[in-house]
């Protein structure tokens, strides 16, 4: 049996811990739910279930993002994801 699966996290878990790193940027700026929502044009509901569950949509966490300046963090996400094999790097090869 491989361990490391043991050691992954649960798409929620990931979930939920991007939602408390935006609700600890989000307070550290002094911004309430209500003025991230209007800033962002995301639904104060939405805002709310996402701090709280970690459940939102991906445009609606871009523009939660922007609104906090920090979208520069979700345009490299994977920028620099390295190739695991050979195999992979012969694949990239041939976009």
């Amino acid at each position: 049996m491989n361990n490391i699966f043991l050691l992954q996290k649960t798409p929620k878990e990931i979930d939920k811990l991007i939602a408390n790193r935006i609700r600890t940027i989000r307070k550290r700026r002094k911004i309430s739910q209500t003025e991230l929502s209007e800033k962002s044009g995301v639904s104060l509901g939405s805002v709310k279930r996402f701090e709280q569950s970690g459940d939102i949509s991906l445009v609606s966490l871009t523009k939660i993002a922007i609104a906090l300046d920090i979208s520069e963090e979700l345009e490299y996400l994977f920028a620099q994801i390295q190739p695991q094999s050979i195999e992979e790097i012969l694949n990239g090869q041939s976009e």
